[in-house]
């Protein structure tokens, strides 16, 4: 049960009971009515905005409604005090019973708590890393990774049928760039001397190892043959290596992908065709002439006839080209064909997952998903900063075999796949980041990864010397829990049973980050009651001669373990069961 949703479920009963009683007018819309906890403890368990969202509507002042809703409210078996803050604002007090409550759901879910109904179901494709074939995965990929997996994970969790995918973009001038850049180091494989690789292609040294295989595969064969025959070969013989690789980085990383979309294989089937069809059946194409951009004109800026796309009808800046001056499709046209292909999938609901350096491209994009879906599909897409990566406050140099920039297997191979998923979602995701190899390793509580992890491994602890103590530890989920009575278990079990709302409210602002600080509230809270158990014996939670007691303070500590644990497996992190 998320608590927070059910009391606006109270709330909006007892105003209903008032518009029976005429002392509100019918109809009202209730939809704006939040139940959230006060920022400030002290003014209780619960805030709800229903008096201040209404008054307009109810022809009131805020104060006249909320008065005699509070009188309501106060009538609930689990409301014990309530009081009208400001000009309308209600702050409930709510009964330690009803929390202890919340406890005991968790206990009898496991970590299955926190489980919504919120999405019901509805399909959602959320689409990320989605990195060109043309290399191994750098860091900032990394981080689109780990965001997007956590993301759907989370709306897994939130109730939505997800489906992880990764567009890959092997057609159009860069694969052909890769396709030439393979066939340098081919020709360097057989014995000959290429020399420096020249601009616009690809120099790192990986490809030494794809142009190799191709030479063991294949000997001369492509030696003195024109590109025409030689390209495709070499094409694709990299991508499929490159993606091998991709894969098997994404693999290590933890992230499973379960749909792979080739660029290539969409143009080639007509998809580009079939939505160009549709947004001229829809009198959203046009030829005509764009102004040139503000300010400078570039110098290969060309004023001409071009086939356009009505983009201002939806949202964007200015109409945008679908076809270059050669005829052919541009890069958006592909893409708005992939996002048709993706309705016509069933996904109405789309997430994709960006690199900062398309930051441009996101109200054009938004603008083609409503047009090529008649307004029915939604976009949303999230923006991944750029990662530096840092080792005591100086940047780490560049990978020599990726020749630009630090890979993701540099990464997991210094500090492990978990340290890299929490650590890469403990900012939001437009915001920069700077991944320090030291801090994100060492024992502190400045470490996120570690203090939650330490927060896990010691209620586990707990339970283990619990045992060995002689204390009974299964069926902690029937165990009475009103002896839960101090001023620090209540906050406890008060953060537990914002759990629920915490998966629903992140799901819904797609924010997974979001998880990651609420997991070190909770495990800063624990850690700080265990401590204050060290220096007053009567708050530890092994009690000498007092079993019930005893066993109400394991379950708080199970429940805690639970949920940290069912966090850490949104974000694709293991628990870890003790600390070494």
């Amino acid at each position: 049960m998320n608590p927070y949703r059910h009391f606006i479920g109270v709330i909006t009963a007892a105003l209903q009971a008032m518009q029976a009683a005429g002392e509100l007018p019918a109809p009202l819309d209730f939809s704006a009515i939040t139940a959230e906890p006060p920022r400030d403890p002290n003014h209780g368990d619960i805030a709800t905005n229903a008096a201040m969202v209404l008054a307009k509507a109810a022809g009131k002042k805020p104060r006249d409604i909320a008065e005699p809703l509070l009188a309501r409210l106060k009538a609930d078996p689990d409301v014990v005090d309530g009081s009208v803050a400001g000009p309308g604002f209600i702050n409930l007090k709510i009964a330690d019973g009803f929390w202890r409550a919340r406890l005991r759901d968790c206990l009898a879910a496991g970590i299955a708590y926190g489980d919504s109904s919120m999405g019901q179901g509805r399909r959602i494709n959320v689409e990320y890393v989605s990195a060109n074939p043309t290399g191994p995965l750098h860091v900032a990929h990394a981080r689109g990774a780990v965001v997007g997996d956590a993301l759907a994970n989370l709306l897994a969790k939130a109730g939505y049928a997800v489906t992880k995918e990764y567009y890959i973009n092997d057609a159009g001038a860069q694969v052909d760039k890769l396709g030439q850049s393979t066939y340098l180091r081919y020709r360097e494989a057989l014995g000959e001397t290429i020399g420096e690789i020249p601009e616009g292609l690809y120099p790192g040294e990986y490809l030494k190892d794809v142009g190799a295989a191709i030479a063991r595969r294949d000997g001369a064969r492509w030696i003195d043959r024109p590109q025409d025959e030689w390209l495709p070969a070499m094409r694709a013989f990299a991508i499929d290596t490159l993606m091998a690789e991709i894969k098997a980085d994404l693999a290590t990383l933890g992230v499973d992908i379960e749909v792979y979309s080739s660029e290539r294989a969409l143009v080639e089937s007509g998809a580009v065709d079939r939505a160009f069809a549709e947004l001229t059946a829809q009198g959203l194409i046009y030829q005509g002439r764009l102004e040139p951009p503000k300010g400078q004109k570039p110098d290969d800026w060309e004023d001409r006839e071009q086939t356009l796309f009505r983009a201002t009808q939806f949202g964007d800046e200015v109409d945008r080209p679908l076809k270059k001056s050669d005829g052919s499709w541009t890069y958006f046209a592909n893409d708005i064909a992939y996002h048709h292909d993706k309705f016509r999938r069933g996904f109405a609901d789309m997430i994709d997952i960006w690199g900062a350096d398309h930051g441009g491209y996101v109200k054009r994009m938004k603008a083609a998903v409503s047009a090529i879906t008649a307004r029915q599909g939604e976009l949303d897409v999230k923006l991944c900063q750029l990662v530096r990566v840092m080792r005591n406050g100086e940047l780490v140099r560049m990978s020599k075999r990726a020749g630009t920039f630090v890979t993701l297997r540099d990464l997991l191979d210094e500090v492990g796949p978990d340290v890299v998923r929490f650590t890469m979602l403990t900012r939001k995701n437009d915001a920069p980041f700077d991944f320090d190899l030291v801090k994100a390793t060492e024992q502190s509580r400045e470490n996120p990864v570690w203090y939650v992890q330490y927060g896990h491994a010691r209620t586990r602890s707990v339970l283990r010397q619990a045992a060995a103590a002689g204390v009974a530890i299964d069926g902690l989920d029937s165990t009475p829990l009103d002896r839960l009575g101090d001023a620090g278990e209540l906050s406890l079990v008060r953060l537990i049973a914002q759990w629920p709302r915490q998966v629903e409210a992140a799901a819904a602002a797609h924010e997974p980050h979001r998880i990651g600080f609420y997991l070190y509230d909770l495990a800063a809270a624990f850690h700080a009651h265990w401590n204050r158990g060290r220096e007053e014996p009567a708050l530890r939670f092994v009690v000498e001669g007092d079993p019930e007691l005893t066993r109400a303070r394991l379950a708080l500590v199970q429940g805690i373990g639970i949920v940290i644990g069912s966090g850490l497996k949104i974000f694709g992190v293991t628990p870890v069961e003790e600390m070494r």
